[in-house]
């Protein structure tokens, strides 16, 4: 079973049922079968900011820049033995609601499938399908 958590910072318009089950269906349909668990959170653009510097250690310009961020466990430095009784846990994706509005606008699309087309995205980088 595939266990996904949603978090959203604030009473952003989008179905949290609908992020799970988008994570769910692209984590299957490009091979995880296993017991698992990830986590989205849609947070605000200034939050995703602040995270792409703390963590990517990004400059302001590509901070600013990024509508979702993926951050998958296989990437940690630290290893760490998951008991064989607990789901393997593939990592956060987190979704700026701001970008995601902005994509919409440009793109002519719901704010709903705008958000779900990041959380695909985001999906796929927890499981090492990176872009080019």
């Amino acid at each position: 079973m595939i266990k996904i958590t949603v978090f959203k910072d604030k009473q952003y318009p989008v179905s949290a049922k609908k992020i799970k089950d988008a994570v769910k269906k692209t984590l299957v349909e490009n091979g995880i079968v296993s017991d698992s668990e990830a986590s989205v959170a849609l947070l605000s653009h200034t939050k995703v900011v602040k995270m792409a510097k703390q963590y990517l250690k990004e400059k302001d310009s590509l901070a600013d820049s990024h509508p979702v961020l993926s951050f998958p466990n296989a990437e940690i430095k630290k290893h760490f033995v998951f008991p064989p009784e607990k789901k393997i846990y593939l990592g956060e994706i987190v979704v700026s609601f701001e970008k995601a509005v902005e994509i919409a606008e440009k793109e002519k699309m719901l704010i709903e499938d705008s958000v779900l087309s990041l959380v695909e995205h985001g999906s796929l980088h927890l499981i090492g399908i990176h872009h080019d």
